[in-house]
């Protein structure tokens, strides 16, 4: 049976993956026990959520979020409660209205003085909103998910938006130091992240929220940090993960190093953005377990390259209620391995068993939806690819060659249906196996020879239901298989879809690891770094750089390209 992890969110973008992470899972867990007859279930909700009050009360996540002032809307009652009032702590000047009474006088009194809502929505701040019923019953104009079918994306700003889980009071905490968005007072680098956790009473409080999930485990056996890659929260994470890398130094730490899409423009918050990435791999990935970037940008340099794109699912790159929800399904699957029941090992062996030899970043991969025909046989649908269908999700840029050192690959939502029959010997080997997950097994062994692969396969598939948006293509059945012709919209919207994820210690890591040391010791970088790298100090800028080009070396295959892309300015 697995242990219990305890969740950290760091950051805005990371709000955004976890509101639809933590929706999963609950959706998932109320799936399985309406189907009839009720099927046992595959994962332990345990792993992650807490169990509520009452009986019938809903799970709530193990978490500790970081926001900051500004990025959270009300919360649901009986959770967190809602974020304070915001205060104008600045000058502030009284205008008075002229009366029109022709005497040139003034009014009888001033206008009322209100507080700058820093956040950019026109709903209040204050109050609070049962949670799982915020998208029904919203002031007018309020944000809400679109309806079931639609293709239409809703107006969300903020990731409480569409959080469909309460959340316990101590999970919570708002960093008012910065602005969660503005022209001015946002935490935007490295160094503010870095010196945020270097004030003994913000590391109480977060050590004391800690403390408090960690003490109610029966056995923990880790720690999951959903971190903002992009901004200042990268500092944010570095000093969270070696905070837990020395007080749980035999748990294990796994970090998802998250970034929205975002477009090119300001020069210099590209070159922050470049600069919080590179610092925040070198200090992530030295602290944790595993470290793996998720992202939808086609690239993490200076320049942005096109977001991927996927063949049956047609998002908006710049929502981040799109890309997050995306990014969030297939973060359910990659960590599927140390919540199942049947698990023997823990979040350390799941880690081990991907970072050997020095490699301790790994690339996501994901097929959402894993292409499949409604009641076709696993050899069936296997032996009909004859490469693995699945996207990456690290901004490495496509993979040349197809190999990888390790990975653990799983494939759920397919039903298990016997195989075609053929008289004589079977048609492949796959269809000679015994097992779904022999048959994925030696597919992989296949696809990636000479590779240490893991493999699970589950029968329970991601749930798709709002609010998760409804993004696919028309093509799919309200099961996520796929159809002879189109559907219409109307017939109430993909409700779960069969998924295909791996992590993967490969040389399509190298080119990002490398590019990101290159274009920081490129001419223009060292221009603009005195600004930059404000509160770093050089030697640990160097420092950082010098691992990233280790990093890099550890993922040469010796088969050409194997001079050292990171020295060369």
């Amino acid at each position: 049976m697995p242990g219990e992890a305890v969740t950290l969110q760091l950051g805005h973008y990371s709000g955004c993956v976890g509101a639809h992470w933590w929706g999963l899972q609950v959706r998932g867990l109320q799936a399985a026990a309406l189907r009839s007859p009720p099927e046992p279930a595959e994962l332990r909700a345990a792993a992650l959520l807490r169990s509520g009050p009452g009986p019938n009360e809903t799970p709530t996540p193990r978490l500790v979020a970081l926001e900051l002032k500004g990025g959270v809307g009300p919360l649901g009652a009986g959770g967190a409660g809602a974020e304070p009032p915001l205060i104008w702590d600045g000058a502030v000047a009284d205008y008075r209205d002229r009366a029109d009474t022709g005497s040139g006088g003034v009014s009888a009194g001033p206008a009322p003085l209100r507080a700058p809502d820093t956040s950019g929505e026109q709903r209040p701040v204050t109050g609070t909103v049962p949670a799982g019923r915020r998208y029904r019953e919203q002031e007018p104009g309020a944000a809400r998910p679109a309806p079931a079918g639609s293709q239409d994306a809703p107006s969300v700003r903020l990731w409480s938006d569409y959080l469909s889980v309460p959340l316990h009071p101590e999970s919570l905490c708002v960093i008012r130091q910065y602005l969660h968005d503005g022209d001015c007072g946002c935490l935007e680098a490295f160094g503010q992240g870095e010196s945020l956790l270097q004030d003994p009473a913000c590391v109480e409080e977060l050590e004391d929220r800690l403390h408090f999930f960690v003490e109610e485990c029966d056995y923990l056996q880790g720690f999951q940090v959903l971190c903002d890659l992009h901004n200042g929260f990268s500092g944010v994470g570095a000093k969270v993960t070696e905070l837990l890398h020395d007080e749980y130094s035999r748990k294990g730490i796994l970090t998802w190093g998250l970034t929205p899409v975002l477009s090119g423009g300001d020069p210099r918050k590209s070159f922050y953005r470049l600069m919080n990435t590179a610092l925040g791999i070198a200090h992530l990935s030295r602290h944790s377990s595993l470290f793996c970037p998720l992202s939808l940008s086609g690239s993490l340099g200076i320049k942005p390259e096109p977001p991927v794109t996927f063949p049956y699912i047609k998002y908006e790159p710049s929502l981040n209620y799109h890309s997050s929800a995306i990014l969030a399904a297939a973060l359910d699957t990659l960590t599927a391995p140390y919540r199942l029941w049947s698990c023997q090992g823990s979040m350390v062996h799941f880690a081990d068993s991907l970072t050997f030899s020095g490699r301790k970043v790994v690339a996501a991969w994901a097929a959402l939806p894993f292409p499949a025909v409604s009641g076709s046989s696993l050899p069936d649908l296997l032996s009909a690819h004859q490469d693995v269908p699945w996207t990456l999700l690290s901004s490495c840029g496509e993979q040349k060659g197809g190999c990888c050192f390790a990975q653990s690959v799983v494939l759920r939502g397919i039903c298990q249906e016997k195989p075609t029959s053929c008289p004589g010997q079977p048609r492949s080997p796959l269809h000679g196996c015994e097992s779904p997950e022999e048959m994925l097994q030696q597919f992989l062994h296949t696809q990636f020879p000479g590779a240490f692969s893991t493999s699970h396969v589950l029968q329970q598939p991601c749930d798709t239901r709002p609010p998760f948006p409804q993004f696919f293509s028309p093509l799919l059945s309200r099961r996520g298989f796929l159809l002879d012709r189109a559907q219409g919209y109307s017939s109430g919207g993909v409700e779960s879809v069969p998924v295909l994820a791996a992590l993967q210690s490969c040389p399509a890591l190298r080119p990002l690891l490398a590019g990101l040391c290159r274009e920081l010791r490129s001419p223009h970088a060292r221009r603009c770094g005195s600004s930059c790298t404000a509160g770093v100090e050089q030697d640990d800028f160097q420092e950082a750089l010098e691992e990233l080009r280790t990093l890099a070396q550890c993922y040469e295959t010796g088969f050409g390209g194997s001079e050292d892309e990171a020295d060369s300015d």
